[in-house]
């Protein structure tokens, strides 16, 4: 930042103090005015890159098929049994309301499927269920039919046959939200009748949005008062509090605003707001916060010197724009990393937060002075006149810090090593049930569906090759056995479940003729004989018209992402060896979503962590014209960062696209303690101090305002009562951030540069 510039802000903000207000809240408002376009999506399948298998295969298969992802309604009541009339009638009525949702394309339900009969050889096909209220003699044959045919059962009724599972296919994925909330309001008013349990990525993605919304707004509310308390204990001065709340309200209103700006013009999926981007706020606060108290604490020492604001005001504003600009620089710049990200929302992310931290220092620069020197302050103010608790704590810690720099040092670099193994042990985990604390009604339900019904997680295999050849059916039963023998597999179904349904019928439900026929012919009659009494168009979801194409769907229980991992590896291996020419297979489903999501998120967090500290080593060392104190700038950091993965193993918190983002927080805040720290010590090597009283006073005046910091934003351990696991995490490790970096700038750093004070003495000097 050029000497003119700072002395131009500086001037708008003493002189012109009451318009420097006006228009910085003016373009605040107009910026922040975005707001209104932000659009809430929790979606998975924007975050992966479209060119990924996974992904590609997925689209391709909506593009020949139906939408493939289902949501789940789950009625009934535990230990009864469901096959009875009344039920069957509910089941029918719920079918018809469902079928009447603009965001569903196909109500698959025990109303909606049809049943296969022989007739003198003939294959007859006919509705499940013939008409709404049904008699007892035809429930019986229902449930006798039920009996006899798993592959249909499993996929609409519990193992205890005490619930009926009604599926809804989605036209698409555009509006989850809207089809939940019309589910919602259906079954709201049977609640007292049935017990209901909701399930599947569509329900997931739908029901978020407004978890996250309630559950942001209140534990942000519970952080900032918390934060405020701290900030009013330390500061004992309500408008210095209000003042540095000020500022971070008006950057978060800027920086949501300008994520709905951008999202509004660019319609990009990267600037949606999904669960990843709760952190969002918490992230920015944290930042804003330090700018805040670094300039009111040194405001408050300044004036206790010289007893005037605006002699106070203007040492306060020489000494820190320079470091708050560079700190504001080096975070952003932390934060940009990410749009190296392969993960859609983390480039969004990153640019978002990296627009609001810029948005800060305008203020800290231009709004927060003027604001202080429009306020008329009282010399003998206790927050003036006397050293808080804290400062006196910081000034009695920093003289035992600087009495055993080396034994300090040592004790820091044995910490850091100790918690690196951890690091090795760190488990990733993505599948979004396994985010929800037991207990949460979301997990619960969708648990219930997996362990009575079909489940909520899929496996879509893709075969490519002839679909009334018997070796190719034969090789799809054999894939979808094979995919059967895992545990968490419930059920898989493909167009050759149907053709070995038709081949029993026709041979008066005779088990074991539930086979693949041994020739073309005889598959191709089946069809014929299909379509004389039923709809061809049944098998759209499962085969395209020319047959040519076909696709095996597994049903499964939600399991962890190191399980999906193995079963994804495992299922590719056994296809591979199967080997054939006659059929070609790509997998794609929630469960290879979440596969490659997770190798996603490995990569995002190590390419931010690199690119970060080289960007930040190297602004430092231009800035501060010297890679010594390049290097020393990302020591807190570096440390940190290395000390909370390496107990994120040794705890086993989980590694989630939640957690990576606690790489930027580290070294956004991690970088600012350390340029604050560095920029005073060469501030007072170049005004005469000398390296006797240096560091002691560097530490006093530095010392104040990280701990300051740290115990205000101590505020966001709130997030440990949310019923989002990540985000409890989050909270907890947030909080060992804050003490982690303040305490690596405060001993490693000051040991470092305490034992190496002569030779960077002369360098800052120089």
């Amino acid at each position: 930042m050029t000497h003119k510039l700072k002395r131009w802000a500086l001037n708008q903000a003493l002189e012109h103090s009451r318009r420097t207000v006006l228009l910085t809240l003016f373009i605040t408002v107009i910026i922040g005015s975005g707001v209104r376009f932000i659009f809430l999506d929790d979606n998975i399948m924007n975050m992966l890159p479209k060119d990924i298998d996974s992904r590609r295969i997925w689209d391709e298969v909506i593009e020949d098929f139906k939408y493939t992802d289902f949501m789940f309604i789950a009625f009934g009541n535990s230990g009864g049994n469901i096959l009875n009339s009344e039920a069957l009638s509910f089941a029918w009525e719920l079918s018809e309301k469902f079928d009447d949702i603009p965001h569903v394309d196909e109500v698959i339900s025990i109303s909606t499927l049809n049943r296969m009969d022989s007739d003198d050889g003939f294959l007859e096909v006919g509705d499940l269920m013939p008409h709404k209220n049904m008699t007892e003699e035809e429930v019986a044959s229902l449930s006798d039919y039920l009996k006899s045919n798993s592959n249909i059962s499993s996929r609409i009724l519990s193992k205890d046959a005490d619930y009926i599972n009604i599926i809804l296919r989605p036209k698409s994925d555009h509006d989850f939200p809207g089809m939940v909330a019309a589910v919602s309001n259906i079954t709201a008013s049977y609640q007292n009748q049935y017990e209901f349990h909701f399930g599947g990525q569509p329900h997931l993605t739908g029901a978020i949005p407004a978890l996250i919304k309630t559950e942001t707004q209140q534990l942000m509310l519970l952080g900032l008062f918390i934060m405020a308390a701290i900030l009013l204990i330390n500061l004992r001065s309500l408008p210095a509090v209000g003042m540095v709340l000020s500022v971070i309200f008006l950057s978060a209103l800027s920086m949501m605003g300008f994520m709905g700006w951008v999202y509004h013009f660019t319609q990009t999926s990267r600037f949606t707001f999904s669960m990843v981007n709760t952190s969002m706020p918490i992230v920015l606060l944290t930042i804003a916060n330090s700018d805040g108290v670094h300039i009111l604490s040194r405001f408050f020492r300044e004036a206790r010197k010289h007893k005037d604001v605006k002699k106070a005001l203007t040492m306060t504003m020489n000494q820190l724009m320079l470091p708050i600009f560079l700190t504001s620089i080096t975070t952003t710049a932390a934060f940009l990393t990410m749009v190296s990200s392969p993960i859609a929302t983390m480039t969004g992310y990153g640019a978002t937060i990296g627009f609001g931290i810029l948005w800060a220092w305008i203020l800290s620069s231009t709004y927060l002075p003027a604001v202080i020197h429009l306020k008329k302050w009282n010399m003998q103010n206790t927050a003036i006149s006397k050293p808080s608790i804290l400062e006196n704590l910081i000034h009695r810690f920093g003289r035992s810090i600087l009495e055993y720099p080396k034994r300090i040092l040592a004790t820091g670099v044995v910490i850091v090593v100790v918690s690196s193994i951890g690091i090795w042990f760190i488990n990733v985990e993505v599948n979004i049930i396994n985010l929800f604390k037991p207990g949460n009604e979301i997990r619960e339900s969708t648990l219930f569906l997996d362990r009575e019904m079909a489940g909520s997680m899929n496996l879509i295999v893709k075969v490519e090759g002839d679909l009334k050849d018997p070796e190719v059916l034969n090789k799809m039963v054999d894939i979808q056995n094979y995919i059967s023998k895992f545990p968490t597999v419930n059920t898989t179904f493909s167009i050759a479940d149907v053709i070995k349904e038709m081949h029993k019928s026709i041979m008066d439900n005779d088990p074991k003729f539930e086979t693949i026929p041994e020739t073309r012919g005889k598959i191709n009659n089946l069809f014929t004989m299909y379509s004389m009494s039923g709809d061809p168009d049944d098998f759209e979801a499962l085969v395209n018209y020319e047959y040519e194409t076909g696709l095996i769907t597994a049903m499964m229980q939600s399991v962890s992402t190191k399980e999906i991992v193995i079963m994804a590896d495992q299922i590719k291996a056994y296809i591979e060896e199967m080997g054939s020419e006659k059929f070609i297979t790509e997998t794609s489903g929630m469960m290879m979503f979440l596969k490659d999501f997770t190798n996603l998120v490995v990569q995002s967090s190590i390419n931010s962590i690199i690119l970060s500290i080289v960007i930040i080593l190297f602004i430092a060392w231009i800035f501060f014209r010297h890679w010594k104190f390049g290097l020393l700038s990302v020591i807190p950091l570096t440390s940190a960062v290395i000390l909370n993965f390496g107990l994120m193993g040794w705890f086993g918190v989980d590694l989630s696209h939640f957690t990576a983002l606690l790489t930027s927080i580290i070294i956004g805040v991690g970088v600012d303690f350390a340029i604050h720290y560095i920029s005073e010590f060469i501030h007072y090597s170049k005004n005469g101090i000398g390296t006797d009283e240096i560091s002691r006073q560097v530490v006093d005046d530095v010392g104040y305002p990280i701990l300051l910091d740290v115990f205000s934003n101590m505020g966001f351990g709130a997030l440990i009562a949310s019923s989002l696991i990540p985000l409890v995490h989050m909270g907890g490790l947030m909080v060992f951030a804050m003490i982690s970096t303040s305490l690596g700038t405060l001993t490693i750093l000051a040991s470092v540069m305490e034992i190496n004070k002569q030779n960077l003495y002369k360098t800052g000097n120089a």
